[in-house]
């Protein structure tokens, strides 16, 4: 709902003045901040993050699945290496945050900071308020890892990778809106 509210005031507050306090005259104080083209290799690398944490949420499903079938009498499961896809998602999620404090230096470089104008502030809220959600992906994450490590039943493992999964797609989802809101509606 965060979300939402904020793109009601991002798109309310382009049209409203601004009274200068000198002149008392209304001014249009919204300019449009140029996005950083580094925001669309982060979007790629949160998106294929969104395909990896599905594959770990499908290996997880697949896991629960052969345990149960391993509880049989004389069915004996071999258990063979696989790729932590988890582990990856983490690492593309940790890239993806990397990537927007580097945007965010791009923007300062180019005299667009958090204070220089609405429009800016609106940019570094938003994708600042979607960091600090999917950082709490990145811990949602770890947690459903250490369940692994500390070798807790197949099933409660893929419970918390299923849960995790659904939020970090979400937080994928949002990320493209965000974008989209802020390059296309002026």
């Amino acid at each position: 709902m965060i979300f939402i509210s904020f793109s009601s005031a991002y798109v309310v507050r382009q049209g409203l003045p601004t009274l200068d306090p000198r002149t008392d005259v209304l001014l249009h104080d919204w300019f449009p901040v140029p996005l950083p083209r580094l925001l669309l290799i982060n979007t790629a690398v949160l998106l294929i993050s969104s395909l990896t944490m599905e594959i770990a949420r499908r290996q997880a499903a697949r896991k629960a699945a052969l345990a149960r079938l391993a509880s049989v009498p004389g069915v004996s499961m071999h258990a063979k290496e696989e790729v932590s896809w988890l582990a990856l998602t983490v690492v593309l999620g940790l890239s993806f945050l990397t990537g927007q404090w580097m945007a965010w230096r791009e923007l300062a470089a180019s005299g667009f900071y958090v204070a220089s104008s609405p429009s800016s502030s609106f940019v570094y809220l938003l994708t600042g308020m979607h960091g600090v959600h999917l950082f709490g992906g990145v811990v949602a994450l770890l947690t459903a890892g250490a369940a692994s490590l500390l070798r807790r039943p197949a099933d409660s493992q893929a419970i918390a990778v299923d849960v995790t999964g659904w939020y970090w797609h979400f937080m994928a989802f949002l990320w493209v809106y965000i974008l989209c809101l802020l390059e296309f509606v002026h």
